[in-house]
């Protein structure tokens, strides 16, 4: 039987604020075997990070551990004598010091804001060593270079003299990890470890941690909101609620028999691949969405009714040969060859019909963000046509100028993926709301005031909070306040970039069903740009599958979850983790980016420079980017 390696009993953490006392963790008590997984599961706010801080004592100074023991005992702390009681602990002290970064280290959820900008990554890693080992400078960098081998950078020894701005997102998130494991800790504290990575370099990034995990022989303390990721990697979890454990127990127990509505309602608001037609998430705290079927100046003013001809005249939005190559320059510009650069889009041509939701999925770098600001006239591509449907007229997007491009902007309108970077945050919701309002010349004061409430409650956001600042609001209701600004302006077209990649699974529900009772209300039509899966097949109607500026499939919802076709789709699929220990993910083909390079995939889907397959239609809307000579239905 595994000893005991933590034990946290009845650790109690109070915040000291200006609005008084906040007990952020109340009472909580787990225990964390040598070796082993044990999961804190909650939504935002629930008090896992700050369990986790209290843990290597690195809490802001407005907090303060006012109860409880945190007992660490891995045989090498107090000279083998027994557990230390970190709680008790000066937090700048000698022993606290030894512990922190040497036995305990911690990985942070955003990797670019936890590595230092000014200095190079074998910098970085080396100085975690030398902090706590007695070596030289080179014994660090060897040392630092080993771990980067093993943590799979493609470059070891290159990757030491690089910044962590040059590195993707998986790679700087590889980077923290062999900081965090260089000194080879017996616990790993992972604070949310892949919440801000695609779902394929979230399955690479998990199934690296297991292997380390087991290579090492530590223990891991994984804080998440991400059942999925629970699911394939904890042996035992902690369910954890308002700073309190709801619930805990093995995992086999926590998925088959939950007990706690809590736990439940969680299970509930994760999208699956398998919900049945018309079967709507459940979020935790559900959002009444205001009442505007009696019209009002949204409806009644805004929205110019479609004759039956404007629908025959074309797809609301038509996208033709669309490609961007950025840094591209012309041929004799201090030697640059003709085409260098980074091909972004390549070739891409789709239509959206009026009142559909597409869903345009891919990992990041594929290009999906640059096609949809391409489509905003936010980015002038090389080559392609856009192609708009104005009520049976048909608008030339990309030849636009003038008014017109600014009446252009007022039918199509972007909800970012970060809520809080994209709200100004010296300007109060109602000036937010209002702005769009301002600027194309909408309505007098009063006019603005009353659509300003309106669409405040229209996506469940009380009015008296209008003078509000956006720190203020939580994560959810800053992406609401996003889609009521993008509303203000009655679009037809609404373009989402990951709308709710950003959000814990509870409050992700929330918005995916706003946004599925706004696009019925208001008869909305959506391109819905993501890298989840799960998501696009609770919002879409057709999926798009985009990888290296192409798309690769396309297909109805249904056909392309029952039947995909081509290796790229087979893999995202794949790398989906769903809330279910008996459907793990299954990690061969996501391994090292085997999956997104077009020169590994097989025939008839190959792409190099004697492969350009083109999409090939297999029936019923279903197309895929394959070699017309094979018979690629024998594939499928």
């Amino acid at each position: 039987m595994s000893r005991t390696l933590l034990r946290v009993e009845d650790l109690k953490v109070d915040f000291h604020v200006p609005g008084g006392l906040v007990n952020a963790v109340r009472g909580v008590s787990f225990r964390v075997k040598a070796g082993s997984t044990v999961a804190l599961v909650g939504e935002s706010g629930s008090g896992k990070s700050v369990a986790a801080q209290s843990i290597l004592r690195i809490l802001p100074r407005s907090a303060a551990i006012t109860g409880g023991r945190i007992l660490f005992d891995d045989g090498m702390v107090n000279e083998g004598v027994g557990p230390v009681d970190i709680a008790g602990l000066k937090a700048d002290g000698t022993t606290m010091r030894a512990l922190r970064g040497g036995r305990i280290s911690i990985i942070f959820q955003e990797p670019m804001t936890s590595l230092s900008p000014l200095h190079t990554i074998g910098d970085q890693v080396g100085e975690a060593v030398q902090l706590h080992q007695r070596v030289t400078a080179k014994q660090a960098r060897a040392l630092a270079e080993d771990m980067l081998r093993r943590v799979r950078f493609p470059d070891p020894r290159r990757a030491l003299d690089t910044y962590p701005f040059e590195l993707s997102g998986g790679l700087r998130q590889r980077a923290m990890i062999a900081m965090a494991l260089v000194c080879r800790p017996a616990l790993l504290i992972a604070d949310e470890p892949t919440t801000a990575l695609d779902v394929t370099i979230q399955a690479q990034i998990l199934k690296l941690i297991k292997d380390l995990q087991a290579e090492l022989g530590m223990a891991v303390l994984l804080i998440t909101h991400d059942l999925g990721v629970v699911a394939n990697l904890a042996e035992e979890v902690v369910v954890m609620h308002r700073g309190r454990v709801m619930e805990s127990g093995t995992r086999e127990d926590i998925f088959a028999d939950p007990r706690h509505p809590y736990l439940k309602a969680l299970l509930n608001a994760v999208p699956r691949f398998d919900m049945a037609p018309g079967e709507r998430l459940m979020p935790i705290r559900s959002i009444s969405i205001g009442d505007t079927s009696t019209g009002g100046s949204l409806l009644e003013k805004d929205h110019q009714p479609w004759a039956p001809a404007a629908d025959e005249a074309g797809p609301l939005l038509a996208v033709d040969g669309i490609c961007k190559r950025y840094g591209a320059r012309k041929s004799g510009w201090f030697g640059a060859k003709a085409g260098a650069g980074v091909l972004a889009v390549d070739d891409v041509s789709f239509a959206i019909k009026r009142g559909e939701c597409v869903g345009l999925v891919g990992e990041s770098g594929c290009g999906k963000t640059t096609l949809s600001k391409i489509l905003m006239r936010a980015l002038t591509p090389d080559h392609g046509t856009v192609r708009f449907n104005d009520h049976g007229r048909i608008v030339d997007v990309l030849g636009l100028e003038g008014d017109a491009l600014t009446a252009f902007r007022r039918k199509v309108q972007f909800v970012f993926q970060d809520p809080y970077g994209s709200l100004n945050p010296r300007m109060p919701v109602y000036d937010i709301i209002e702005e769009p309002l301002v600027i194309h010349g909408i309505g007098d004061e009063a006019e603005r005031k009353a659509r300003v409430k309106e669409l405040m409650g229209l996506v469940g956001l009380d009015v008296r909070h209008l003078r509000r600042y956006p720190h203020s609001f939580s994560g959810g209701q800053r992406q609401r306040i996003g889609i009521a600004r993008a509303l203000a302006l009655r679009p037809e077209l609404l373009l989402l970039d990951e709308p709710v990649s950003a959000l814990d699974v509870s409050i992700q529900a929330q918005v995916l069903n706003l946004l599925k009772d706004l696009k019925e209300r208001l008869g909305l039509t959506y391109l819905f740009v993501s890298h989840n899966l799960a998501v696009v097949d609770y919002m879409a109607d057709r999926i798009l599958v985009m990888c290296r500026g192409r798309i690769v499939e396309s297909a109805p919802r249904e056909a392309l979850f029952r039947n995909p076709v081509h290796p790229y789709t087979r893999a995202l699929l794949a790398a989906v983790p769903e809330p279910d220990p008996s459907r793990p993910l299954s990690l061969t083909d996501l391994e090292e980016g085997r999956a997104s390079d077009p020169a590994r995939w097989p025939a008839p889907f190959t792409i190099d420079e004697a492969h350009q397959p083109h999409l090939v239609d297999l029936g019923n809307g279903h197309c895929v980017r394959a070699d017309a000579s094979v018979r690629v239905k024998e594939v499928a």
